[in-house]
């Protein structure tokens, strides 16, 4: 049985009530007893296991599974992500690229520099691993011209986050569009269209303004570790970028792939095809970049290989803690889904009488602050609207902005129950408050005016 399937043991209210207590628990024990958010995490999963009637012999599983599914979604991508990282960062290639950047856009502009190289980045690359490789870069530019990690670091998760909620062939998207019957072409370019203001308003520009209002001091790379010595002689930035480009270049050719199987020119089952698409995938493309990294930053620059090992071997010790937290936060959101609160609040939101464009992005937004998962969101919220989606009889202009609504709901409020709001605080090095009121505010900022962009769209075309 998949979570969005969960029968609830409980009634919806409840279960509400349950699933408001559990978040309320975690915040007075990470806030006011000082408690680690891992432990804090694992117990408030198992204390709401219980409270919600999760049957005592899936109790366990129930933990484990949620923790495992995040962890080998995340964790292979985070320990590459942080090798590649640190070979950037001590090569000095980091700082050459920083200097290109400043120089070609002036210093007044960096996090503008930051956000357009993060947006056409996360083009064909998932948020985390995305925000993983681009670190280094981030950090060098934040220490070099100083102020809050949060004037650079919000454009740059910003412009991950709208790439990745709005623009196939990120999979939120990719499925609602094809539960909708949406033509997958037009759902890339309105969503490019809503994606890039929204990005400029929300992630830019508030970027800015609580850059000046919370300082947050920039990390040792990747949130721990002394920074190693750099290589006095370092590469040029076009070396950086062609190595960044790397695993991008693999995994959207992983992308092309599917869409010409999508539409019959290739085979799915030739071995080729196969093959191509493995090395396509994002943990392969990222163990591919490393490897060549390794090379062109270690080994080609006359470091020895005892050298290049004991520098990836120092880059995952700093983010056992950030990987172990960001998998507990996905046990939580999965004790969540399976005490069925989310099958609860759909059921309770159907009969809201709203029109089926605003209750798309309603019940998206609400499962999403429920249960934590944007994709479960996305996905059950589209599952529930289709039928009176499909009777309204949409243009493909309107489909498609209702697939961009759906998806702006499903962002809203990143909190302790998602996965994605321990990552980048951890990887900030923000503690609990700060996150709630720099990330979270981000994410309901980019679902309010994405929402806004796709009704304006919508209205448009009707």
């Amino acid at each position: 049985m998949t979570p969005s399937q969960a029968v609830p043991a409980l009634g919806a209210g409840p279960l509400l009530l349950i699933a408001a207590g559990a978040v309320a628990l975690l915040l007075v024990l990470i806030l006011k007893f000082r408690i680690h958010a891992f432990l804090a995490l694992v117990l408030v999963s198992l204390i709401t296991a219980f409270a919600a009637g999760v049957a005592p012999d899936k109790v366990v599983p129930t933990l484990l599974h949620g923790f495992g599914a995040t962890l080998g979604s995340v964790a292979l991508l985070i320990g590459l992500g942080a090798m590649l990282g640190r070979l950037v960062e001590v090569s000095g290639g980091a700082q050459a690229l920083a200097d290109d950047l400043v120089a070609l856009f002036g210093e007044k502009r960096a996090p503008l520099a930051l956000g357009v190289a993060a947006l056409i980045f996360g083009f064909p690359i998932f948020f985390d691993a995305g925000l993983v490789v681009m670190l280094p870069i981030l950090f060098t530019v934040a220490r070099r011209l100083g102020g809050s990690l949060l004037l650079y670091g919000v454009p740059v998760s910003g412009a991950f986050s709208v790439m990745h909620v709005f623009v196939p062939p990120h999979p939120g998207p990719v499925a609602a569009t094809e539960l909708l019957k949406a033509d997958v072409g037009l759902v890339t370019l309105l969503g490019l269209a809503v994606a890039l203001p929204t990005w400029y308003v929300t992630s830019y520009l508030f970027g800015l303004w609580i850059g000046k209002r919370v300082h947050v001091e920039v990390p040792e790379l990747l949130a721990g570790g002394p920074q190693a010595p750099h290589d006095p002689n370092p590469p040029r930035s076009s070396t950086v970028v062609l190595l960044m480009l790397l695993p991008l270049a693999l995994i959207f050719l992983n992308t092309g792939l599917n869409t010409l199987a999508a539409a019959g020119d290739v085979s799915r089952d030739s071995a080729w095809f196969q093959v191509a698409r493995a090395l396509g995938s994002t943990p392969v493309a990222l163990l591919v970049a490393v490897l060549v990294g390794s090379y062109v930053l270690g080994a080609r620059r006359g470091r020895s290989g005892a050298e290049v090992e004991k520098l990836l071997d120092g880059a995952l010790g700093p983010i056992c803690a950030i990987t172990l937290i960001t998998g507990a936060g996905g046990m939580f959101g999965e004790v969540l889904r399976e005490s069925g609160i989310g099958l609860a609040l759909s059921q309770a939101l159907e009969g809201l009488g709203l029109h089926v464009f605003v209750a798309g992005y309603v019940i998206a937004a609400a499962l999403r602050l429920a249960q934590g998962s944007a994709t479960v969101a996305l996905i059950t919220a589209v599952g529930l609207v289709q039928p009176a989606i499909a009777a309204a009889g949409y243009n493909p202009v309107q489909l498609a902005a209702s697939v961009l609504a759906i998806a702006a709901g499903s962002v809203i409020a990143s909190h302790v129950n998602d996965s994605g709001f321990w990552l980048v605080g951890r990887f900030f090095g923000m503690d609990v408050k700060t996150t709630l009121k720099t990330w979270t505010v981000l994410e309901t900022l980019i679902s309010v005016v994405g929402f806004a962009l796709a009704g304006a769209l919508f209205l448009a075309a009707s």
